[in-house]
């Protein structure tokens, strides 16, 4: 088709390699850009190609996709001096599809705007699974017109995708996203703990407890990795302790006290601390295995 967009994807990591292979899979021309080259490599195997700075990838793409770890890297990679709006051309569209802050999210909407160019906020939820198998749930906060553009494309890459008003709200929407996911964390394992004491098969009382009214998402997915002390990283716990901590800035700004937030922040913060940053979320079992060598955890003693 003559009006079809080039496309640039920036950040292939754990997610983004999945989500920008999607792209590339459905027929579009992909370039990409990652800090390290040997993360994108399946990709540009694939047919991907590659750019030498996120400058380059603006330059040459029509919808621009990022998808980094930290608010920090998001306004570096956005507003550095090799950066992406800096290079912005009129009518090119940025989606941001990192979990960031909301009002990180308003600054670059308004300096893309200054720039004649369009910017969503796009984060996701659905781990690595969702991005594997194109089912994530897409919060995406912009100008409506924006959106319908983008729209095709995030539909290749999840299940469920809407569109939750002005600039920030889709980055305020997955913030809520995860103060549920913390509450269902902290119980799954909590309870995966509790049934192991009483010497219950934890296989049959997943098994169990998934059909009925316990079930989340969480036991489902998380549960049976448990069982196989399979802590790989779907989603980072130190991307998880951001996102808790970015929530409790913008109830801070909202005069909203969440304690139980603060509560699981504080014990992300104790399992990272004891090695475990790198692993996946599922990994705050670890501070309630009675194999740990560790005294007996008193979960208050980290709430802050």
């Amino acid at each position: 088709m003559a009006d079809k967009k080039i496309l640039g994807f920036m950040g292939t990591g754990v997610m983004g390699s999945s989500m920008a292979g999607h792209l590339l899979d459905a027929g579009n021309e992909v370039h990409v850009y990652n800090r390290s080259r040997e993360k994108a490599e399946a990709l540009i195997a694939k047919g991907a190609i590659w750019e030498e700075s996120p400058a380059e990838l603006a330059r040459k793409c029509d919808v621009v996709f990022t998808m980094v770890g930290f608010p920090a890297d998001v306004e570096e990679i956005y507003l550095g001096r090799d950066g992406l709006l800096a290079v912005a051309k009129e009518g090119e569209l940025f989606v941001d599809m990192t979990t960031s802050s909301p009002k990180l999210a308003k600054r670059l909407y308004t300096i893309a705007k200054e720039r004649r160019a369009g910017m969503l906020d796009a984060p996701v939820t659905g781990g690595d699974r969702g991005a594997r198998e194109a089912t994530l749930t897409i919060f995406v906060g912009g100008d409506k017109v924006d959106f319908q553009t983008a729209l095709p494309y995030f539909q290749i890459m999840g299940r469920v995708v809407k569109h939750m008003g002005g600039a920030g709200n889709g980055q305020n929407a997955k913030l809520a996203n995860q103060i549920v996911i913390t509450g269902t964390m902290t119980g799954m394992c909590e309870a995966l703990a509790f049934a192991k004491s009483c010497g219950l098969d934890l296989g049959e009382f997943i098994e169990a407890a998934a059909d009925g009214s316990a079930s989340t998402w969480s036991l489902k997915n998380y549960g049976p990795r448990i069982l196989k002390g399979d802590f790989a990283p779907g989603f980072f716990i130190k991307h998880f302790i951001k996102d808790m901590k970015l929530a409790e800035e913008a109830a801070d700004e909202m005069g909203l006290d969440l304690p139980a937030l603060s509560v699981t922040r504080g014990l992300y913060e104790e399992v990272a601390d004891n090695g475990y940053a790198d692993s996946g979320t599922q990994a705050l079992y670890r501070l309630y295995d009675p194999q740990e060598d560790r005294a007996p955890h008193n979960p208050h003693k980290s709430a802050v």
